[in-house]
């Protein structure tokens, strides 16, 4: 484990030893001596963690949670648009070709491929007016997970641990859950001028063991007492070489990360080891690495994880440019059961009220159909990238369920009623965790940086 530090836990927390010890001066902007700590908030929370279930790829909105009749009466014309630029050209109107039904007391709509989650919709809060600033996967990754296309800018994880620290010493504050590696890749979770403290743990959840999914996480060869004898002396190395260099914020995440890994290790065992969960809590999730994922995920932030990310897959799955009925039926098979079990779960255990539930992509997919390039083979009936307007959900942690906030076109085009845009989501989920989102910072080449820049409101209405 310790051999990996600069890719996966690399950047990653300090332990005890050096700073109890006063050999290491703290980072400037370093809260406390140990930047982990748990801190308090700004003003009250209603949140303490967050769960995203991200759907990498862009699901499509008019498939999933934002039902458009007027698609099947518009079908095989075209779409008067209002001259929106899409990525790549469309033609006429796709209906959507699955039911949707009311579900609970507040009677939303949902689509039949997400059945199961919508037997929770009481809990829900919807955002059919999501927007964003781009139709590109890099781009819109980046500002959904960093509130920036560029890549030079501190993901949401990384803020909200320098914000509110971890409950949990011996975890990661921040982990990004990944059967493989999404599009934009290690940027979706970094720490960028941040300390690199803060910085997202990747874990590649297509292994199942836990010894498997962190590499090297013991060392049969080494004993524990003899790591602890080599991370002391590496630690009084580290502590005279950075008294010789001064504030040097790399060299002191690096050694950061060597404590942290050799903490991990009993931890981290334990946390991913989902044997030890009921064979029928394991059967309620269901078997595929989506669902493993989300319980994973619950074990984390019961152990005290700040966030946990649910990446759907490696790349961008949900990326439905052709036969996305095939596509989405599948990918929503893999995830919608696990869904509805841990909004149950959490609700069972308590934890819901705390705990704030993200679910959706980077941006939405367009209501015609994709027109393949000339030349292309293509077997159709797909639907191109659409950033006017889409669907994300929320639950728990103070948010209103059985709400439905904003509203798309008739044809689920553009959002036309109450927009959100990517900032004023982060404003939101950083109000709900107890920030005023102006006032998170951190200076850096000579001006305080936010996670919205200069942008971004709480949406107000959505807040219980």
């Amino acid at each position: 484990m310790l051999g990996r530090m600069g890719t996966g836990l690399g950047m990653l927390g300090f332990a005890a030893l050096m700073r109890d010890a006063g050999l290491l001066v703290p980072t400037a902007g370093a809260a406390s001596a140990n930047p982990l700590a748990p801190k308090a908030p700004q003003f009250p929370a209603r949140a303490k963690r967050i769960i995203h279930i991200y759907l990498n790829g862009g699901p499509s909105q008019v498939d999933t949670f934002d039902p458009k009749p007027a698609l099947a009466r518009w079908a095989n014309q075209t779409i008067p648009t209002g001259n929106l630029t899409t990525e790549r050209p469309t033609g006429a109107a796709l209906p959507s070709p699955f039911k949707f039904q009311p579900y609970g007391k507040s009677g939303i709509e949902v689509s039949e491929i997400f059945s199961k989650t919508a037997q929770h919709v009481d809990d829900i809060c919807f955002i059919r007016s999501m927007q964003a600033n781009t139709p590109n996967h890099e781009q819109s990754m980046r500002l959904m997970n960093c509130g920036d296309e560029r890549l030079s800018r501190p993901s949401y994880g990384a803020w909200i641990t320098y914000g509110l620290g971890s409950e949990n010493q011996n975890l990661p504050g921040f982990i990004a859950l990944c059967p493989g590696l999404p599009v934009a890749d290690v940027s979706n979770w970094r720490a960028a001028f941040l300390p690199g403290i803060y910085q997202g743990t990747h874990i590649n959840t297509k292994k199942t063991k836990p010894e498997e999914l962190i590499e090297n996480i013991t060392n049969p060869r080494v004993s524990r007492a003899a790591q602890r004898r080599q991370l002391d002396l590496l630690a009084q190395l580290n502590a005279e070489q950075q008294r010789a260099r001064g504030d040097d914020p790399q060299l002191e995440a690096r050694i950061q990360s060597f404590e942290l890994a050799y903490r991990m290790q009993l931890e981290a065992t334990d946390a991913f080891d989902l044997s030890k969960e009921p064979a029928a809590l394991r059967e309620m999730y269901g078997d595929t690495v989506q669902a493993r994922q989300l319980l994973i995920a619950r074990r984390l932030i019961e152990r005290g994880v700040r966030v946990v990310q649910c990446y759907h897959g490696d790349v961008q799955p949900w990326d439905s440019h052709e036969l996305v009925e095939e596509n989405h039926r599948k990918l929503a098979g893999e995830v919608d059961q696990g869904i509805a079990a841990l909004l149950t779960d959490l609700k069972q255990r308590g934890l819901l009220a705390e705990t704030l539930v993200i679910c959706g992509g980077e941006f939405g997919r367009t209501p015609a159909v994709e027109v393949p390039a000339p030349g292309t083979p293509g077997k159709g009936k797909g639907r191109d990238h659409n950033h006017y307007g889409f669907t994300v959900w929320l639950a728990g942690g103070g948010v209103k369920g059985g709400h439905v906030h904003g509203a798309t076109d008739e044809f689920g085009y553009r959002a036309v009623e109450d927009p959100v845009h990517v900032h004023d989501l982060h404003a939101t989920m950083l109000h709900l965790l107890g920030f005023d989102h102006e006032k998170l910072t951190y200076r850096y080449a000579g001006r305080d940086f936010r996670l919205t820049d200069v942008s971004g409101e709480v949406v107000g209405r959505i807040l219980a």
